[in-house]
């Protein structure tokens, strides 16, 4: 190479590199082959984001076709998954139970019909039904009258033994004990409306006539079970009320305390019963006085013998449909009601125990590795509880092929879509995606788990576990933020 080579060669170079960076840059401005994957966006967003600092998030996406793992960032980390937890519970209901499941409730009786006397007890059994109402009970109440029953000859009984004694999972939080989603679990227990929060009662509240009167309340069902102490105020029209609920460990006594401004619509809260047992007797005997029935409440020999006859019983509405308000409103009751009744149906004993084991047993079949997860209810109520995202990812992938699938998907929260009873928990969030997803909602936790379709047509799965966050609002919002970029895919 001569020396004018070499010279143009150095004056060359420089020139043409800075011209091929130029472009590169001009190239980036236009978005020409510099484009970020969602992918990349993803992961900058989870690593970035400001309202994560501190917080432990598990994220987990997969291909809905082939259950390819495509992101994932702690995917592996078993976290707690709150309410994301029902996802498996209603997996494994669907396995063993089937769709078409029901539960029954019966009327027994140990003795015979005599006239318009029954010589004997009159037995109220539970086998666990959470979509029982008051109205069943008195149904049960009419058409034992259309049998002839006026009197009986000895007490009106319950019978829960459908089920364990044990009323709460061993990790529930005891301040969550009269709410209506700590309620306390029976074979034998009734809901005050179709959202179905079984073992719990409305309580209704309206201002008095009058400033200064005290506030009118109403019990939905009224019942005498319940006590209510009314210590609320009606307060001057534009003011602000405030309203609290309290009733006090191993009572059914509920205060209720506060203001309420004269001109404010009704208020309502539901609140745990202490018993839900009793609570279902109790009010089928308050039927059975409205039907003319008595009794002598005195419990007969004929009872000591067991061996009764079915006067009246009912069915519940098939699992297929529970998964309904179950998953879209997140009933914590209807959970740990299917946790017990798989231990009850495959195990013979109707507790979270035996319960447990089928849940571990049926998600292994699912291809969930049941060694890396801890189950300790079906509600996710549990801090103990702790999941992996992939893992639930691929519970979510697997599920796809079995027949039960429908239904499954079908109780999801559908995102945007404000029908209750459609969107569920997610009928205020994610407007304009294509996502049907399960909520999870937790002190310190928040979660979210389920299927999008992205803009371009491809079907993901997706799981996100955010623990240790000080904000659960905050947190939702990362959820939808992350969904929306999973979105872009």
């Amino acid at each position: 190479m001569n020396k004018i080579t070499r010279i143009i060669l150095v004056l060359v170079v420089p020139i043409t590199l800075i011209l091929i960076l130029n472009d590169i840059s001009f190239n980036k401005l236009k978005g020409e082959e510099t484009t970020v994957t969602w992918q990349e966006e993803l992961s900058k967003y989870v690593n970035t984001s400001p309202e994560l600092n501190g917080a432990i998030v598990g994220l987990s996406v997969r291909s809905a076709t082939s259950g390819a793992v495509v992101f994932d960032h702690m995917g592996d980390t078993r976290l707690r998954p709150a309410s994301n937890m029902k996802l498996l519970t209603a997996a494994s209901a669907l396995s063993t139970l089937g769709g078409n499941y029901q539960f029954t409730t019966e009327i027994l009786t140990d003795g015979v019909i005599q006239g318009d006397t029954l010589v004997g007890n009159l037995v109220l059994k539970g086998k666990g039904d959470p979509t029982l109402l008051p109205s069943d009970l008195e149904m049960f109440a009419q058409k034992l009258r259309e049998k002839g029953i006026k009197k009986i000859e000895g007490d009106v009984l319950a019978d829960d033994s459908w089920y364990d004694e044990e009323r709460y999972s061993k990790d529930l939080v005891w301040s969550d004990e009269s709410t209506y989603y700590g309620a306390g679990i029976s074979a034998l227990t009734i809901s005050p409306n179709k959202d179905y929060d079984a073992g719990t009662v409305i309580v209704e509240v309206e201002a008095g006539e009058e400033v200064g009167d005290k506030a009118i309340i109403d019990l939905v069902p009224n019942t005498e079970y319940i006590k209510v102490i009314n210590k609320i105020n009606t307060i001057p029209k534009g003011e602000k009320g405030k309203l609290s609920f309290e009733r006090s460990h191993g009572t059914n006594t509920i205060v209720i305390k506060g203001t309420i401004p004269i001109d404010s619509l009704q208020e309502r809260e539901w609140v745990s019963v202490w018993e839900p047992t009793g609570y279902a007797l109790e009010v089928f005997k308050e039927s059975l006085e409205r039907q003319g029935i008595s009794w002598s409440e005195k419990e007969t020999l004929a009872h000591k013998s067991n061996k009764k006859k079915v006067l009246v019983s009912s069915s519940s509405i098939p699992i297929s449909e529970l998964l309904v308000p179950f998953m879209k409103l997140s009933n914590n009751g209807h959970a740990e009601t299917l946790v017990k009744e798989m231990g009850k149906v495959y195990k013979g004993e109707g507790s979270w125990e035996k319960g447990i084991e089928v849940m571990n047993t049926t998600l292994k079949n699912l291809a969930v590795d049941v060694e890396q997860i801890v189950i300790r209810d079906g509600s996710g109520l549990s801090h103990v509880n702790l999941i992996p995202a992939n893992e639930i990812t691929k519970l979510l992938y697997q599920v796809q092929n079995e027949s039960w699938f429908p239904s499954f998907l079908n109780s999801l929260p559908v995102a945007g879509v404000e029908e209750r009873l459609v969107g569920g928990t997610l009928r205020y969030r994610l407007n304009d995606t294509n996502v049907k997803a399960k909520t999870g909602t937790l002190s310190t936790v928040s979660s979210l788990s389920g299927y999008v379709t992205s803009d371009s047509g491809h079907k993901l799965i997706f799981s996100i576990l955010c623990n240790n966050v000080l904000s659960e609002d905050q947190a939702q919002q990362v959820e939808d933020e992350i969904v929306q970029i999973i979105a872009k895919g």
